[in-house]
Formats: C-alpha cells, structure tokens, sequence
C-alpha cells in the first residue's frame, strides 16, 4: 500500500467520510540513513562525531516534546473530568433520576495516573464520547421535566458544561498541534529517523471525533 495511513480501500458507493486513522506508525532506519551514518563513521571521524552530537540533542528534543504532548493531554484530561463532575452534580440535582456511567471516570483517572500509557492516544476520543453520551441524558430528563430547566443549579451545571465542551475543543487543538508536530518530525531523515527509530517511537493517534458525531453533524438544524 503505497499509503499506510490509507482508508480508500474498500469500495464505497455513497461518498467517503474524511476521518482519523486509529493507526500507530513505527518509525523504521532507511537503508539510506545506515548507508549515510555508517560512511561518516568509516571515511571521517569528525563528521562520525558532529552527526552523533546531533542525534543527542534530537534525542533531548523528542523528550521534550513528548513532555508537552502529555501536558496538551493532561489539560484535556482535566477539563473532562470537570465535565463529568458537573453531570454528576447535575444527576443529583435530578433526583438521581439519571444512572451515570462510573467506567467514564475511572478511564479519566487511569490514563492521566499513566496506566496503559500505549492506550492512551486512542481511549481518550472514546471517553469524551461517553461523557457527551451522558451530557445527552440529562437533556433528555430535562425535556421531560421542563420545570426543571428553571432551576438555578441546573441552569449552572449546564452553563458551566457548555464552558467545558469549548475549553475542550481549544485544548484538542492545542494537543492535535503537538501531535501533528510529532508526526511529522520523527521521519524527518536522517537524523531524526536514526533517533526515533532506534527509541522505537511511533506515530501518535489525533484527537478525533465520532461516528456518531459525523452522523448528526448530516442533520438539518434549521
């Protein structure tokens, strides 16, 4: 496959959605990059050494980045757990009328401890999913108890929900910036590949939205 990222591959008769590849990418040496190293190595020793040197200081880069990559993370971890506190505070306001999913919190609080860390990248879409999915429930009890819409607490925790939902979009933008920087620098030849190869790095999964989301955003709205 001449693209590995490819998703035009099964035939499809009523259009193609653009969407994220849930696909981790290995970085892998070139024949060239070895070929290139190995020569600086064997015919000038300086040019051997100033390429080494290099590969450090690339090394501490990645480290860094990766540094920020789990910073933009841990601020969109944050603000869903907020999210979910809200909704919880909401239930209660319902009467407990509405049975929150407690995995969503439990997933929250796993991935930003560093359990899984390779599942990371790919359950956090999933989770802020789940918390949307119960966001929609309390909606749905508030259309059957309009008066409750009055209430100041309610109107509070869905204000400070709606908040959220934007401060989550800000932040997963920030996080698919870092990612898309990674992405694109760890196959940056020759140096940048000799060194993510060699620390196994792979490509890194985007913040991505959800087939539901893609099947409501074909509504009509007006």
């Amino acid at each position: 496959m001449a693209n590995p990222l490819d998703e035009m591959t099964d035939p499809v008769s009523t259009g193609r959605d653009a969407r994220v590849i849930e696909k981790q990418l290995p970085v892998v040496e070139q024949t060239g990059t070895k070929v290139l190293r190995i020569a600086l190595w064997c015919l000038l020793i300086i040019p051997g050494l100033i390429f080494q040197i290099i590969a450090i200081k690339r090394r501490a880069y990645f480290q860094k980045l990766q540094q920020k990559i789990q910073h933009d993370a841990s601020t969109i971890d944050n603000y869903l757990e907020n999210r979910v506190n809200i909704l919880q505070n909401a239930a209660k306001l319902l009467d407990k009328s509405i049975d929150l999913d407690k995995d969503v919190m439990t997933k929250v609080a796993a991935y930003r401890s560093g359990v899984n860390p390779e599942a990371n990248d790919a359950i956090r879409s999933q989770t802020n999913q789940q918390i949307d999915q119960l966001f929609g429930q309390i909606n749905v009890a508030l259309e059957k108890y309009p008066e409750l819409k009055a209430h100041e607490a309610i109107q509070r925790c869905m204000e400070q929900n709606s908040y959220l939902q934007k401060e989550v979009t800000a932040a997963r933008d920030l996080y698919n910036d870092s990612v898309l920087r990674w992405n694109t620098e760890i196959f940056s030849w020759p140096v940048n590949e000799y060194v993510c190869a060699k620390a196994g790095y792979t490509t890194r999964i985007p913040f991505s939205t959800t087939d539901e989301v893609r099947q409501a955003a074909r509504g009509t709205f007006f």
